[in-house]
């Protein structure tokens, strides 16, 4: 019986790995990952099964997860001996599996085993996307259900900085909890496409959209941010930054902006960062206030009216840096605003410092 199940299993594997589909009937437009899952059937990452189906409220396997891996990567899928005691030469998986151990992008179980039909959990899905993409910065992590001792912490640090992944609403990250199809599309969609990391947001986000160029009058010139995939820069790996160039082209940095449920923060790769914006967003909200290395900055008013040259808002957030000689720090004030993050910056002499001119 139970030899009888394998090869139906196989079977099956070996189909959804041939028959690669177009159009699935259970795939209707307002499922929530139905773009993600086109995407990646377009890019010959996912495929459906021969029934025409796509089923991607299903659990995903570990060996479907590293196929759709394999592909993406363009591993040799030809099968082969692995170094998995359950993985045999013969599994139709054997092939993808054995290239992302070598790449490093899987590990198996402290017995031997890599376990492919068992249904991948978040921490596991967190694990490989974390060494799959490049992400050159760490979120701080306040999951209620992770902490820093567990070995999950850091990759989920990764993609969360990476805006692949947000948590669920109520603060968690739920690492147990098995993946659908669909879910790991959505996630290996939103480490490939910039306007998929989109999605990966909090409601009432201050993220800038991620398909757009965004240009600022500043005291040292206009410069426009465009958010790009940057292999490396100075010889350091970089993937999706936001670039600065100036009015003639020129690049002055790459930077990054990430947001947890807790806060937004602005950044540079491999380097310092800073919190710009504490949530919930109130009046009289305060932090660096007992830290040598940033000046201290305080929420001083709520829906703020602010001018800039793209347009009037009108429910701007206004963040005050008093004067601080410490950091030589003059003093000014900026405006936050969702969807947009940081549309002005005045000094506490009247003087603008930047401020939005467009968004293209």
């Amino acid at each position: 019986m139970l030899k009888t199940f394998l090869i139906t299993i196989c079977f099956l594997l070996t189909l959804s790995l041939a028959f690669p589909i177009a159009a699935a009937s259970d795939l209707p437009k307002a499922h929530p990952f139905y773009d993600e899952i086109n995407y990646l059937i377009n890019r010959d990452v996912v495929r459906g099964y021969p029934d025409g189906t796509m089923r991607p409220d299903v659990g995903v396997t570990r060996a479907e997860a590293v196929i759709m891996i394999g592909r993406l990567k363009g591993f040799d899928s030809k099968q082969r001996a692995t170094n998995f005691s359950d993985v045999p030469a013969s599994h139709q998986a054997s092939g993808y599996i054995a290239a992302a151990a070598t790449a490093k992008l899987i590990t198996g179980y402290p017995d031997g085993t890599y376990r492919p039909n068992n249904t991948i959990t978040r921490a596991e899905m967190a694990f490989i996307l974390s060494r799959l993409f490049i992400v050159p910065f760490r979120a701080g992590v306040s999951f209620t259900d992770i902490s820093p001792n567990m070995p999950v912490y850091e990759p989920i640090q990764q993609i969360l900085a990476a805006n692949i992944t947000i948590g669920y609403p109520d603060k968690t990250f739920r690492p147990t909890e098995k993946v659908t199809r669909g879910q790991f599309s959505a996630f290996l969609a939103r480490g490939l496409e910039a306007k998929f990391k989109n999605d990966a947001t909090i409601s009432h986000s201050y993220l800038r959209d991620k398909t757009k160029s965004y240009i600022y009058n500043t005291e040292y010139g206009t410069e426009r941010h465009v958010y790009n995939y940057v292999p490396t820069r100075y010889g350091l790996e970089m993937g999706f930054v936001w670039s600065i160039y100036q009015e003639d082209g020129s690049l002055v940095t790459d930077t990054l902006e990430f947001e947890t449920h807790e806060a937004y923060t602005f950044g540079m790769p491999y380097s310092e960062a800073y919190m710009e914006l504490i949530y919930p967003v109130k009046v009289g909200q305060s932090w660096y206030t007992d830290t040598e290395y940033s000046a201290p900055r305080v929420i001083t008013k709520t829906k703020v009216t602010v001018q800039t040259p793209y347009q009037t808002f009108t429910n701007a957030v206004e963040v005050t840096v008093p004067a601080n000689p410490s950091f030589s720090e003059k003093g000014h004030v900026y405006y936050m605003v969702e969807g947009y993050g940081e549309v002005k910056s005045v000094e506490l002499d009247g003087t603008i410092a930047k401020e939005l001119k467009a968004v293209e």
